[in-house]
C-alpha cells in the first residue's frame, strides 16, 4: 500500500509540474478576476462620491439626488406586478391581556400566498402600526427575539404586522412532494430563486419588496391602524428589507434598520456578496450604495441600530450614518436620524428594542419617554402557524410558487422574444452587448510574449492578451509545419491545461492545416476561483465573482465573450493568421459565451459545443442544479433565449459534441 501511494504521489506531482509549464501568467492568477471585479466597482463608486459631493452643495441639489436614486430604485427592481384581490383569511387568534395576535394569509400575487402575524394592542382608537421584516432565521416571524420586539410595540400603542420572508417559516418554495425543504436553509433557496429570477429582471429581493408592499396594502384597509403613521424595521436580512422598502413606498414615514446597514463597496471588497436576497444586479452599475436606498426616503424618522461587535462590517455602518446624517443636515433636519449602538452582536437584542419603540414612539406617537421591556409570553412556533400544515406547499395543491411563477413569465415572454431577432443586426448587437456587457468595440490589442513549452514535441508559444480596462488573457499558439488554413480555438471550461494533455487531438488539427489557440477565458484555467472563497450553500463554484459580475453590470458571459473577442483580435494582427476562418470549441460555462462571440465576428465560421445548455428554460426547470450563476444574463429572456442565438449563428455552423 506505501509503495502505491509513493506511485501515486510522484505521478500527481509529475503531472501538476507538466501543468504549471503551460501557465503563462507569472502571479498567483487566481485573484485576477475577482481583483478586476473589486476595481470595476470601485470605478462605478468613485463616480458616485463625484455625484454625492454636488449634491452636499445644496438642499435642492440633494432633492434632486434623492429622486434619482428613487428612479434608479424602480429600475433595478425591475417591472412590479399588476395589484389584484389580497383574498385576506384570519385563520386564529390567540388572546393576551393587552394585545392579541391575529394569523393572517393573504396573497401576494394570484395564488402565492402570505403567512404573518398581526399583533392588535387592545385600545379603542386608531393605532400608528409598524411593519417588521425578519431575518434569515427559518422560523421567521416565531423567532424569539421577532416576537419579544412585536410584543414590546404592541404593549406600547402600536399594530405590528410580522410577515413571514418567501423560502422561510411556512413559505418554502423548493420542496419535495410532501413540502419538505430541498435545500438547508431558506438562505440557499433565496439565492437559488434569485438567478432564475434575474433571467427576468426579478431577483429575491424584490420579491420580498413585493410580499411587504402587498402586506402594507393589507394593513391599512385595517380599521385598527392609522394609515397616516405607519413605520417599518426589520433585523439583518430584514433590515436589508426595510432599507429596499424605505426608498420605495411613500407610505412608509418611520425607518429602522438593525444589524444590516453597513456600505456595498466595503462589504464586497472585504466579504465578497452575501445571499442571492441581498442585492439585486446592476447595483454598481447604477452607483447605488445601500445608503441611497435611505437617502431616497430621507427626511423620514431615520434610526440605525448596530452591534459592535457584528459580523456586519461595524466602520461600514459608521461611514454610512456619517454621509446620511450629512444627507439630513443638508436637508435642515439632522434631528431625524441617529445611530443606536450596543456593545453586543448581530441581531436584535432587548437595548436595541427599546431604542427602537422609543424612537418610534417619538415620531408617530408624539412620546419621548423611556421605554422598559418587561418578560413577554412568546408562542411556539406551531402556536403561531397561520396553516394547519405549517407549509404553504403541502397545504394547498393551488399554491403557486417563484418556480412556477417564473415558468409562467417564460411562457408568456416566447412570442415577445421574436421581435429581438426581427431588427437589423447592426442595432441587435448593440443591444445585446449592453445586457451582457460585451465589449466588442475596442479592437485595440497587445500580445505579450513569454516563452515557449513543449509536450511531447509540440511547441506551445506563451502569450499575455492585453487590453485596456480588461484583465489579462493567458494563451497558447501552436502553429502546423505548413501554412495554416485554418484557426481552431479551443476554450473549455476545464481550461487551457487539460486541451494540452490531449496531444492526440492537437496532432491531429495540426495535420490538417489548422493553428491552434488554447485560452483561459476569464475564471477558468489559470484565473480559476479557489474554492474557498465561494460558500457551498450558494450552489455555484464561481459565486463571488458571477455576483460581483452581475453588481457591476457585466454578466460573465459578456466578460468571456469580450474575451473570444481578444482572440479575435489577436488573430487579426497575425500575418501568419489574419484573414483565416476561425472556429470555437467550446464546453459547459464557455459555451454561451462563444455562442455570443459568433455574432461578433465575421471571422467566426464553426462552433463546436460540448457539455452545454439548449434553453434557459433548463435552469427555470432545475433550479436546484449547481453553477446556474455563470450563465446568468440579467433580462435575457426578455429578449432571446439560446435557441434563437442558434438561430442567429446558423444551424449548420454548430456542431454539438458529446
Amino acid at each position: 500500500m506505501k509503495k502505491y501511494l509513493i506511485i501515486l504521489f510522484a505521478i500527481v506531482t509529475l503531472h501538476s509540474a507538466a501543468q504549471k509549464q503551460f501557465s503563462v501568467l507569472d502571479w498567483k492568477a487566481e485573484s485576477t478576476l475577482n481583483s478586476y471585479l473589486v476595481q470595476q466597482m470601485h470605478v462605478q463608486y468613485d463616480a458616485r462620491r463625484k455625484q454625492l459631493a454636488t449634491a452636499f452643495l445644496s438642499s435642492r441639489n440633494m432633492q434632486a439626488y434623492a429622486a434619482a436614486c428613487r428612479n434608479k430604485i424602480i429600475n433595478l427592481l425591475g417591472e412590479q406586478p399588476l395589484k389584484t384581490a389580497l383574498h385576506p383569511a384570519v385563520t386564529g387568534t390567540i388572546e393576551e391581556d393587552d394585545y392579541k395576535i391575529e394569523k393572517i394569509l393573504f396573497e401576494s400575487f394570484p395564488s402565492h400566498h402570505v403567512t404573518a402575524n398581526l399583533y392588535l394592542p387592545k385600545t379603542k382608537k386608531p393605532s400608528p402600526a409598524v411593519l417588521l421584516f425578519c431575518g434569515h432565521e427559518d422560523a421567521a416571524k416565531a423567532t424569539e427575539s421577532y416576537q419579544q420586539t412585536a410584543i414590546l410595540f404592541a404593549k406600547n400603542g402600536f399594530v405590528v404586522f410580522v410577515v413571514d420572508p418567501v423560502s422561510q417559516a411556512e413559505r418554502y418554495q423548493l420542496t419535495d412532494a410532501s413540502g419538505k425543504p430541498l435545500t438547508r436553509g431558506g438562505t440557499t433557496e433565496h439565492t437559488l430563486l434569485n438567478e432564475a429570477s434575474n433571467l427576468f429582471g426579478g431577483s429575491t429581493a424584490a420579491d420580498e419588496l413585493w410580499d411587504n408592499v402587498r402586506a402594507l396594502d393589507y394593513l391599512v384597509t385595517r380599521t385598527e391602524v392609522d394609515t397616516a403613521r405607519i413605520g417599518c424595521l426589520g433585523n439583518s436580512g430584514g433590515a436589508m428589507q426595510a432599507i429596499y422598502f424605505a426608498g420605495f413606498d411613500s407610505r412608509i414615514k418611520v425607518i429602522a434598520p438593525c444589524s444590516y446597514l453597513a456600505t456595498r463597496e466595503r462589504t464586497l471588497e472585504l466579504t465578497g456578496p452575501a445571499d442571492g436576497c441581498a442585492q439585486m444586479p446592476n447595483e454598481g452599475k447604477e452607483q447605488m450604495e445601500l445608503a441611497d436606498y435611505l437617502i431616497a426616503a430621507a427626511p423620514k424618522p431615520l434610526l440605525i441600530l448596530a452591534g459592535r461587535y457584528d459580523f456586519i462590517d461595524y466602520r461600514g455602518t459608521e461611514e454610512a450614518y456619517h454621509e446620511l446624517k450629512k444627507v439630513y443636515t443638508v436637508l435642515g433636519q439632522p434631528e431625524k436620524i441617529s445611530l443606536f449602538t450596543y456593545k453586543d452582536g448581530h441581531g436584535i437584542s432587548q437595548p436595541k428594542r427599546e431604542a427602537v419603540v422609543g424612537w418610534f414612539s417619538k415620531w408617530l406617537q408624539g412620546d419621548s419617554g423611556k421605554v422598559h421591556e418587561k418578560k413577554a409570553n412568546l408562542k411556539t412556533a406551531a402556536q403561531l402557524q397561520v396553516t394547519s400544515s405549517g407549509q404553504l406547499a403541502s397545504g394547498s395543491r393551488t399554491e403557486k410558487n417563484i418556480v412556477d411563477r417564473n415558468m409562467s413569465w417564460y411562457r408568456s415572454w416566447l412570442t415577445a422574444r421574436t421581435s429581438l431577432g426581427s431588427i437589423p443586426i447592426k442595432d441587435r448587437l448593440p443591444f445585446i452587448a449592453e445586457q451582457a456587457g460585451i465589449n466588442y468595440l475596442d479592437h485595440k490589442i497587445h500580445v505579450e510574449n513569454k516563452g515557449i513549452a513543449e509536450q511531447e514535441g509540440i511547441v506551445f508559444h506563451k502569450n499575455i492578451l492585453r487590453k485596456d480596462n480588461e484583465p489579462p488573457l493567458p494563451v497558447l499558439q501552436v502553429l502546423p509545419s505548413t501554412a495554416a488554413t485554418r484557426v481552431m480555438i479551443l476554450c473549455g471550461e476545464e481550461g487551457k491545461a487539460k486541451n494540452v494533455m490531449d496531444t492526440r487531438a492537437i496532432r491531429s488539427l495540426l495535420s490538417t492545416g489548422y493553428a491552434v489557440i488554447l485560452c483561459d477565458l476569464r475564471g477558468t484555467g489559470e484565473t480559476e476561483d479557489k474554492a474557498e472563497f465561494n460558500d457551498p450553500k450558494y450552489y455555484n463554484r464561481e459565486y463571488r465573482n458571477a455576483m460581483l459580475a452581475l453588481h457591476i453590470g457585466r454578466s460573465l458571459v459578456g466578460q468571456r465573450t469580450t474575451d473570444l473577442l481578444s482572440v479575435f483580435d489577436m488573430i487579426a494582427t497575425d500575418k501568419q493568421l489574419s484573414g483565416l476562418p476561425v472556429e470555437i470549441t467550446a464546453s459547459g460555462i464557455t459555451a454561451i459565451p462563444a455562442m455570443h462571440a459568433m455574432l461578433f465576428s465575421t471571422a467566426a465560421k464553426k462552433l463546436h459545443l460540448a457539455k452545454n445548455i439548449r434553453s434557459y428554460e433548463e435552469i427555470l426547470a432545475n433550479p436546484t442544479a449547481r453553477d446556474w450563476y455563470s450563465y446568468i444574463i440579467p433580462r435575457v429572456l426578455r429578449y432571446y433565449d439560446i435557441p434563437d442565438l442558434e438561430k442567429w449563428i446558423g444551424p449548420a455552423n454548430i456542431e454539438y459534441v458529446k
